[in-house]
């Protein structure tokens, strides 16, 4: 086993919510909410008892003053930037573990100041006077055990750090709960083993967890056991690669906007260029004559070029044409003035990779990039929806499990397709599908309405779909979802119908109305 790396973990308690409320502690009692659910809070909201992973409910109940906002993951980050920024401009090598815990080898700055306790200290004073008294700082054999001295630190003894000697990781991991490991399977399972800290785990037999664990187990048996094999890479600073134009005059054309914003987007390319870099990710900011600023995120399947950028400024500007002419009374169009001047275009990369991962071939593009190439082409007449990717989603109905995304675009899937989801259709899945449902007529042999009760009872043989006969057919199948939303609640009954021309058919039966929700060809 390798000797862990000694590092040194910068800890900011609670920042989510520091980068949202853009003030150190004490905070009133507030909660960052995502699904439903409580993501973070206040210390003064879990002093009343609320807690990470209760429902909103639960939690407003036991604190009824409690104050919930949204959480927003990608603001946490960009709020904590400037945090590794000024870090760096002291300590170089900090790499950015999430937003609100950074981390950097102990070595350099802990020669330059005579050693870690002096390290620890200098790091406090520079982030306490630039606002951050919050900060705690743990010091220990690599980057796990750091951090959970990091938390610690928070309640030791006042001076917000602390150390734990070279070789004692162990020692200091020993009486820590299993839980810490974040990983709760694993933690249920050694607690119904009888297995409570991580001392008591890291005395087990090597052999014996990788055989029963796997590899995932072993490597937390490992940091069990002091140990940290994955020392972190430095983070280089960001190089500046956002560039901005501003117009003399608003222009509030779409043609004008693109061609005036090429030598821009030419700039990022230069720019990422230079730091030996390819944008996969871009916002761009379109600012109007009224100050009012329209931001869109744009992925790409490869790399951004120039022309790529240029397109999707382009695009953007359609949308707001689109917007523009929802709100128009007369029916007209003008491209001209469809939508306000716009003053400034701000072009910024998000996400970025190693220019070397998109380098083409040794004999030039294979398949794959010609594919895309052709693609965009289509893409770039058509407009951004013209060619769309499907993706297959979690849901119950059919039209819930497909998801079409526009070339290029990252899918976003709201219902995840491993779950079991329960009602929903096995394979084979019928190959036509209609979106929306398609209203039919199912009845019975003398022309009466079928219908189904609440116990699944058909009131007569389907014999009948939009006149044609039913030569076979199966069923009934219950249907249930949302039942606590009336907007979105769904009930009701699927059959397989197979009339006189041998089509197969998927029906869906609700409140004594008939849909055909797909064909199987």
């Amino acid at each position: 086993m390798s000797t862990p790396t000694r590092m040194h973990v910068l800890w900011f308690p609670d920042w989510p919510l520091r980068a949202v409320l853009g003030t150190a502690p004490p905070h009133p009692p507030t909660a960052l909410v995502h699904g439903n659910l409580v993501v973070a809070c206040t210390a003064s909201a879990r002093a009343q008892g609320v807690r990470a992973g209760q429902r909103r409910r639960l939690a407003q109940g036991r604190s009824p003053s409690l104050r919930m906002l949204p959480h927003d993951p990608a603001a946490d980050e960009r709020a904590f930037l400037p945090v590794v920024r000024l870090v760096e401009q002291h300590a170089p090598g900090v790499h950015l573990l999430r937003p609100g815990l950074a981390a950097l080898r102990s070595r350099g700055i802990s020669r330059y100041h005579g050693g870690e306790g002096e390290a620890a200290d200098a790091l406090l004073a520079l982030l306490t006077e630039a606002g951050y008294p919050e900060v705690c700082i743990g010091v220990a054999d690599g980057v796990f055990t750091a951090e959970l001295a990091a938390h610690a630190a928070e309640t030791a003894d006042g001076r917000r750090r602390s150390i734990v000697p070279p070789g004692g990781s162990r020692d200091f991991l020993a009486p820590l709960p299993v839980p810490v490991l974040g990983d709760d399977e694993l933690a249920g399972l050694l607690h119904r083993l009888g297995i409570s800290t991580l001392g008591e785990f890291a005395g087990l037999d090597a052999m014996a967890v990788r055989d029963r664990l796997g590899e995932q187990g072993a490597r937390l048996h490992a940091l069990a056991q002091g140990a940290d094999s994955r020392p972190p890479a430095p983070r280089p600073p960001d190089p500046e690669l956002v560039r901005e134009i501003e117009f003399d005059a608003p222009l509030g054309q779409s043609d004008q906007i693109a061609f005036a914003v090429r030598q821009t987007a030419d700039a990022v390319l230069l720019a990422l260029g230079d730091a030996s870099l390819v944008c996969t990710e871009a916002r761009i900011d379109l600012t109007d004559d009224d100050g009012g600023v329209f931001s869109r995120s744009w992925l790409h399947p490869t790399c951004f070029d120039a022309g790529d950028l240029v397109d999707r400024v382009r695009w953007q500007l359609e949308t707001l044409v689109e917007r523009s002419d929802r709100g128009r009374t007369d029916g007209e169009h003008d491209a001209a003035h469809a939508f306000r001047g716009i003053v400034a275009v701000r072009i910024a990369p998000i996400a970025v990779d190693d220019a070397a991962h998109h380098q083409p071939g040794l004999f030039g593009p294979g398949t794959d990039e010609r594919l895309h190439h052709a693609v965009s082409r289509v893409q770039t007449l058509l407009g951004h929806r013209g060619v769309v990717t499907a993706t297959m989603s979690g849901g119950r109905m059919l039209a819930d499990r497909q998801v079409l995304t526009p070339w290029g675009e990252r899918a976003v899937l709201e219902r995840d397709p491993s779950q079991p989801w329960p009602g929903s259709l096995p394979g084979p899945l019928p190959a036509e599908v209609f979106s929306p449902l398609h209203p039919i007529t199912v009845t019975g042999a003398e022309g009466v309405p079928v219908t189904v009760d609440d116990r699944g009872e058909l009131s007569c043989a389907p014999a009948l779909i939009d006149g044609s006969q039913i030569v076979a057919w199966a069923g009934p199948w219950p249907l249930h979802e949302h039942r606590w939303d009336g907007a979105r609640a769904r009930s009701g009954h699927r059959f397989q119908l197979v009339d006189a021309r041998q089509r197969a058919w998927l029906v869906f039966c609700a409140d004594g109305r008939w849909w055909a929700e797909g064909r199987y060809r």
